[in-house]
């Protein structure tokens, strides 16, 4: 367990002293985001707050730097740890700053009395989280984005060597996802935090998270990298999904595609593709794609959205079985949208594609 900052062992949590997930064991490391998935009501909440001691354990230990955390007090557990959870606090008449403030009364006396030095971490910790100019406005009228910085001030201003939180980007716009994220990895990077956390934003926990752990049923169902958990496949699995698609090469849900035979055909490739495939199924209009290569941009969305996708190997050259079945394709169709502009030796059978359609009166330009 060298270098650990938390471990679990042999963990059941749940309420009332009855277990709802069983045989947790997570090892957390200085530098390392562990996050927590799965779907509502699996229990990722119901295991962070189990960690911090809001819930009671059914069984087992939770150690933070090799000691059991039951046996530490209050401060001592303060000192080393910060949580940062969904609820909001409603502080009244308190500044940002002062709210901030009170991630330093784990290192005050019994009056809470704070010195110089502990208001220029506040300042600090402010700084950090890019919130220096919130010091003096009032905690009670800043946004949701803004106040989850300061909250994340407060909880750095702890000093910890762990911090837990749970769905730390909910209610936040995509702007301020993306800061708050940002400014996380930053800290446990420059600062070796060992960090703790749920999310249900799959893109992100599949970008930020250096170990990812998958809460389904009454256990742990799978952990491990990144590279490792998300597949098309398993996130499906995990998330019950019966309709649409999970794109593990993009982090992106598609939908379904739409029923019936296809009324368009779509030359694309490069990318070029994509906002149509999406706005066609959009319109609940059915459609074909081709020829793309099995590596091109285009082909994982064509394959989630078209009826049919007309492919070819990757890095090959369109040849004639394909680009034969793309013209059969093409000529069932009503009419052809082609987004792509540009052609060279891999998908120059394509430019052929687009002079059939032109000649039969089907183009749409």
């Amino acid at each position: 367990m060298d270098g650990v900052r938390l471990y679990t062992e042999s963990l059941d949590v749940g309420y009332d002293g009855r277990a709802l997930i069983r045989e947790i064991a997570l090892s957390l490391r200085p530098g390392e985001i562990m996050t927590l998935i799965g779907p509502n009501g699996a229990g990722k909440s119901t295991i962070l707050k189990s960690i911090i001691r809001q819930l009671a354990l059914v069984r087992g230990t939770v150690c933070l730097d090799s000691r059991d955390m039951a046996k530490l007090t209050e401060r001592e557990v303060s000192q080393r740890m910060s949580v940062l959870m969904t609820s909001h606090i409603q502080p009244e008449l308190m500044t940002c700053g002062d709210v901030v403030a009170t991630g330093r009364y784990p290192y005050t006396g019994r009056l809470g009395i704070l010195t110089r030095e502990d208001w220029e971490k506040v300042g600090l910790c402010l700084e950090l989280v890019h919130a220096s100019a919130l010091a003096e406005q009032d905690f009670s009228r800043i946004s949701d984005g803004q106040r989850q910085r300061v909250l994340l001030a407060r909880a750095l201003c702890q000093e910890p060597e762990v911090l837990v939180l749970d769905e730390p980007t909910s209610f936040l716009d995509i702007r301020h996802k993306l800061e708050l994220l940002a400014i996380l990895k930053d800290m446990v990077r420059s600062r070796r935090l060992a960090v703790l956390m749920s999310l249900h934003e799959l893109d992100l926990a599949q970008k930020v998270s250096d170990h990812v752990v998958c809460v389904h049923g009454d256990r742990i169902e799978r952990q491990g990298t990144p590279e490792e958990i998300f597949t098309s496949e398993y996130m499906m699995k995990l998330y019950g999904a019966a309709r649409g698609s999970y794109n593990a090469l993009f982090g992106s849900l598609e939908l379904e595609a739409a029923n019936g035979a296809p009324e368009v055909f779509v030359i694309g490739g490069g990318g070029a593709g994509i906002s149509v495939y999406r706005q066609l199924q959009r319109q609940g209009t059915p459609f074909a794609a081709g020829v793309l290569q099995e590596n091109d941009l285009d082909f994982p969305v064509a394959s989630a959205l078209a009826v049919r996708v007309v492919g070819e190997r990757a890095f090959q050259p369109v040849g004639d079985a394909a680009f034969r079945q793309a013209a059969e394709l093409m000529g069932q169709c009503r009419r052809t949208l082609c987004p792509l502009r540009a052609f060279g030796p891999m998908n120059e059978r394509n430019r052929d594609l687009l002079e059939l359609a032109r000649q039969a009166g089907k183009l749409e330009e």
